[in-house]
């Protein structure tokens, strides 16, 4: 890909970053219970607010700690904005919501949760609000050693509750953090729900919402998962031809068109992800599918603005 991310790109998609993760409305609510649960999304999410949704606004968070990360110098009001979102008391809210949601952002926004915290482990700065949001990020582990048991088939479509995403970016945390027992629960359910997978109809794909490709997502799943030549013989079955167009988008000021614009971009990562074991041209695809989409991530359409960003600092940051 002949974009790179450099200082210049870095500081737009932190400029609006900064701006969406402050902005409260228009905002998609939060799980009602009673009455009395009726409140501004800032009174019920301190942390995560903003930016249309609790998992954008997470995931938003973990864009701006990996700018942060790469470019420590960059904007200093990272470090401001970051001190007051992901503040103790404010995280501690967090995560009592979720002892009395326990299904809420599964597993889409449980798997970005640990992904922000698998972050913030990664350098000296950012272990500062890593401790703060450790209660947080246990308490998703939690509830993933107690969902994954009990979820006998995957979910397969190309949009939040794919399972295959929600694990992948799980196990990542899992390595990185050394949890051996989410790990290894995360390796099993990966062979249970997929290991046995071959000849997927990805002529099939995309569906018009689709932001995540069923195929291309079980693909980098297991990635993860197998040894090298192991996952070379499993793709070879599950995709015997690995042939995507990248897809058009007709509308960007629909919210659910525009998610096309995250499939490009989501198909492109996982290519690069999967690309040791695959054809020799996957990473042309990749490429393609990437220049087709970056150029719209600021497009002025709060739509795909409120998180596309992240999708393309994943892709650009492998």
């Amino acid at each position: 890909m002949e974009k790179t991310f450099d200082k210049e790109l870095a500081l737009n998609f932190a400029d609006l970053a900064l701006k969406n993760i402050r902005r409260e409305f228009p905002h998609t609510g939060h799980s009602l219970s009673a009455p009395s649960d009726i409140k501004n999304p800032a009174a019920v999410h301190p942390a995560f607010y903003g930016c249309f949704d609790w998992h954008s606004a997470v995931h938003t968070h973990w864009m701006l700690v990996r700018i942060l990360r790469l470019f420590p110098d960059l904007l200093p009001e990272i470090h401001s904005a970051l001190d007051d979102t992901l503040s103790s008391e404010n995280l501690e809210k967090e995560a009592e919501y979720f002892k009395k949601h326990p299904s809420f952002e599964r597993t889409y926004g449980w798997a970005w949760l640990l992904k922000l915290y698998e972050e913030l482990s990664g350098f000296e700065d950012g272990k500062q609000w890593q401790k703060k949001l450790k209660p947080l990020a246990d308490e998703i582990a939690g509830l993933y050693l107690n969902f994954l048991p009990k979820q006998k088939y995957p979910v397969r479509c190309g949009k939040h509750q794919n399972t295959a995403f929600g694990i992948a970016f799980a196990l990542d945390y899992a390595k990185k953090l050394r949890n051996k027992e989410l790990e290894d629960l995360l390796i099993e359910r990966s062979l249970t729900y997929f290991g046995k997978d071959e000849n997927y109809p990805a002529s099939w794909e995309p569906d018009g919402d689709d932001f995540l490709s069923p195929s291309l997502i079980e693909a980098a799943l297991m990635q993860r998962v197998l040894p090298c030549e192991e996952f070379s013989e499993w793709l070879h079955r599950f995709l015997p031809v690995i042939s995507f167009k990248p897809v058009i988008i007709s509308d960007r000021s629909d919210p659910y068109i525009v998610h096309l614009d995250g499939l490009n971009l989501s198909r492109a990562w996982c290519m690069l992800e999967i690309s040791k074991a695959a054809p020799s041209d996957i990473t042309k695809s990749a490429a393609e599918h990437a220049e087709a989409s970056l150029p719209y991530i600021m497009s002025g359409h709060y739509e795909g603005e409120h998180w596309l960003a992240t999708f393309a600092v994943y892709l650009l940051t492998l």
